[in-house]
């Protein structure tokens, strides 16, 4: 491996995952912590020769303005990170924070004119920081779904919209085509639209650059993901699966937005119908706890039946820290999409399935399986 630096770009830059990814670094950088939770770290992904954790630089946009140090204090105080970390921190974290530039705001300027600005500071960012490549991952708050628009069915029709003077793509997506237009890889860890407009494949597809999505699987579904194709090897039949999730902090206030959950929802359900093989009864239910903070619990009860028609269930509780289980998958995937970079792969990586509720351009949900794929696809 060369002694080459690769940006790490956050949307959302200043949010609990963004901060939690940026003190990380810097703490296993500083020999101040280990790797638990970096899937790339682990022995079947040693030889891809990945990017060094030593060798990402952090930036991004966000159009909060709150400094980095006093959001990791927040966290420290909320348990998410430890407060040793900060004395250990606070000057790369400064650092980092002089990297964020403002970020796009429906309204305030010309989409077009919004897109070149984003792509502009991204471009900067690689030169000023000499940087090799530049990975882009959108952490920022969910969006409603999106209604489908003509300008979203080609690049053509979307470059005609813009030359009007429209808007006709959700911020998620002008955070792609900014990402796609610096030349940069891009991935929506939310389950925002992103990428996954027929406009911006293309436009990722005339820029060389690869990327993946969507939705981070952190929690509930991470166990779904593991239980379900259980039931389906042992010829158990679930006849219902409904879960209801807990959460508070800045997810949780932007899921109480009915909108914003549908997506959530639909993200969280898409998988468990694929892994069963049949369809299933399996409601979903989001609740927005303020006093959770960071922390997020799912409680699941399930249905199935056995031989001869028995009937029996099944309940688990999952709790965990939100932004401590998001952090070190982000780290990843800037790692494995440096490494598609380098690669000169283009358009959907569909082998960083394993990461995300909804892969793009993958029907195959079983965890294993989709850790098995990643790491042949890696070290290939």
């Amino acid at each position: 491996m060369t002694d080459e630096r690769t940006g790490l770009w956050l949307v959302g830059a200043r949010g609990s995952v963004a901060t939690t990814v940026a003190t990380g670094l810097a703490l296993i950088t500083a020999g101040g912590a280990g790797p638990d939770g970096l899937v790339t770290e682990q022995p079947d992904l040693a030889g891809a020769g990945l990017v060094p954790l030593g060798h990402l630089v952090v930036g991004g946009h966000d159009v909060a303005e709150v400094p980095l140090v006093k959001r990791a204090a927040q966290l420290a105080d909320a348990g998410v990170i430890p407060h040793t970390a900060l004395t250990l921190v606070s000057d790369e974290l400064d650092r980092t924070c002089q990297r964020i530039r403002h970020g796009y705001r429906a309204g305030e300027e010309r989409q077009a004119d919004a897109v070149e600005r984003l792509a502009g500071d991204i471009r900067a960012f690689a030169l000023s920081e000499s940087l090799s490549r530049v990975v882009v991952v959108n952490v920022s708050s969910t969006e409603p779904v999106v209604v489908d628009a003509a300008a979203h069915a080609s690049l053509g029709a979307l470059e005609n919209a813009w030359a009007a003077g429209e808007s006709p793509l959700p911020a998620s997506s002008v955070y792609a085509a900014a990402a796609f237009t610096a030349g940069a890889a891009f991935v929506d860890f939310t389950p925002s639209t992103g990428a996954r407009l027929p406009a911006l494949e293309q436009l990722a597809e005339r820029h060389g650059v690869p990327w993946g999505g969507s939705d981070g699987k952190t929690g509930e579904t991470l166990v779904k993901s593991v239980l379900a194709p259980m039931f389906a090897a042992r010829a158990l039949r679930v006849r219902s699966w409904a879960g209801t999730n807990l959460l508070g902090g800045g997810d949780g206030a932007t899921l109480a937005d009915p909108e914003a959950m549908e997506s959530k929802a639909r993200s969280k359900a898409r998988g468990l119908e694929a892994m069963l093989g049949h369809p299933v009864d399996g409601p979903v239910h989001i609740d927005n706890i303020a006093d959770l903070g960071d922390w997020k619990t799912a409680w699941d009860h399930l249905t199935f039946s056995g031989f001869l028609g028995t009937r029996m269930s099944m309940q688990f509780t999952w709790q965990g820290c939100d932004s401590s289980l998001a952090a070190p998958l982000v780290i990843d995937l800037a790692r494995l999409l440096d490494l598609a970079l380098r690669r000169g792969e283009v358009g959907p990586v569909p082998a960083l399935g394993f990461f995300f509720k909804d892969p793009v351009r993958s029907d195959e949900h079983r965890l294993f399986e989709q850790h098995r794929a990643l790491a042949e696809w890696a070290t290939a």
